[in-house]
């Protein structure tokens, strides 16, 4: 029974619809807390590969314009490689983000509906405090995690910019062109690295908190 419970879970996951996800994972006594934990787990991971991701992307950027030698078709294949890649690791944080959005959302608006339940005006209060400071902690982080994901697209824009010039201009005179633009590509990775690092620590404290709470 339960691997069936499971497979619609995923189901429901993969299907986009939720609401019923979240149910789903409710009755398997997998609660919005625990996923939004998880999500921000993956989102953090997802930033981890990013970042290793640019700086060999910078690497080979660095390889193709300033090391003698080689094919020039091979030097733009090797490039564009790293820039399909970038794209492909770009596209997972930014999914990884919207899903930390999602399970947010519909964590808040469940604990803001349940404070109406409470009979005890204490606990009532209590819980609207924890509820307070536990969303003002995610808006927070959130931002955090926006900024890291507003950098990607500098660094993105370089490299698509020039494994096009370089694809339709393969000789050494393109090369050199591209020379100039190492620095700036440089420049933006380093800032990416900085603002994905902020969001990481950010991440781990975050889930610490939650983690801490609900023990």
């Amino acid at each position: 029974m339960r691997p069936l419970v499971f497979a619609c879970i995923a189901l429901f996951s993969l299907s986009g619809c939720q609401s019923a996800y979240y149910a789903a994972m409710d009755k398997v006594g997998v609660h919005k807390r625990d996923i939004l934990v998880d999500r921000v787990e993956e989102t953090r991971d997802a930033q981890q590969d990013a970042k290793q991701q640019f700086k060999d992307a910078l690497e080979r950027y660095r390889s193709v314009v300033q090391v003698d030698g080689g094919e020039l078709e091979e030097r733009y294949q090797a490039l564009d490689q790293e820039y399909q890649a970038s794209e492909a690791s770009a596209q997972q944080v930014r999914q990884r983000i919207a899903a930390v959005e999602d399970v947010a959302v519909a964590l808040f608006e469940e604990w803001q509906d349940e404070l109406a339940q409470y009979s005890n005006p204490s606990l009532r209060a209590a819980s609207a405090k924890e509820l307070s400071r536990t969303r003002q902690e995610y808006r927070s982080l959130l931002q955090r995690m926006q900024a890291a994901e507003a950098r990607i697209e500098p660094v993105l824009s370089v490299l698509r910019d020039q494994v096009l010039f370089l694809k339709h201009n393969l000789n050494a005179r393109a090369i050199g062109a591209l020379q100039g633009e190492y620095r700036t590509l440089q420049g933006n990775v380093d800032q990416l690295m900085r603002e994905m690092q902020r969001s990481i620590d950010e991440s781990d404290a975050f889930i610490r908190r939650l983690q801490s709470t609900a023990s």
